[in-house]
C-alpha cells in the first residue's frame, strides 16, 4: 500500500498554518507599541482591547503553556493523530507566546507522536520482508 502523500503532509501543513497565524499574533497585534497604547485603559478604547488583553492575561499567567502540556501528556496516553497535533500546534503557540519551556516540550512530544502515528499507520500496509 502506497502512502497518500496528502495524508502524510496534511497534518504538517496544518501546524505551519498555525505557527504562521501564532506569529501573526504575536508581532502584528501584541508587540506593536501603538497597540499597547491603544488599550491604555481610557473610555476610547478600541472593541479589540479586550482580546488583546485576554491574550496577554494568557502568556502572563502561562496559561498557554500550561494547556501545551496537558495536550502534551494527552497525547501520551491517547495515542490519536488529532491530539498529537493539537500537542504540537498549542507548543508552537507557546513558544511563540513567551511560554518557552512547556511549549517546547509539548512541540515535541506532540511531533513525536504524531510521526510515530504516521509510521505506524503506514508501515502497517507494506509488505513485510524476510
Amino acid at each position: 500500500m502506497k502512502p497518500n502523500l496528502l495524508k502524510l503532509s496534511l497534518p504538517w501543513l496544518l501546524l505551519a498554518v498555525t505557527a504562521a497565524l501564532a506569529m501573526a499574533v504575536r508581532y502584528n497585534f501584541i508587540e506593536p507599541p501603538a497597540f499597547a497604547h491603544l488599550c491604555e485603559g481610557g473610555s476610547n478604547d478600541p472593541a479589540w482591547c479586550g482580546l488583546r488583553q485576554a491574550i496577554v492575561l494568557g502568556f502572563i499567567s502561562y496559561g498557554y503553556g500550561y494547556a501545551a502540556l496537558a495536550t502534551a501528556a494527552l497525547a501520551l496516553l491517547w495515542k490519536q493523530p488529532f491530539v498529537a497535533w493539537l500537542s504540537a500546534a498549542l507548543g508552537f503557540l507557546a513558544l511563540l507566546l513567551y511560554c518557552y519551556e512547556a511549549g517546547a516540550l509539548a512541540l515535541l512530544i506532540g511531533s513525536l507522536r504524531l510521526l510515530r502515528w504516521q509510521a505506524n499507520r503506514f508501515s502497517a500496509g507494506a509488505p513485510k520482508h524476510a
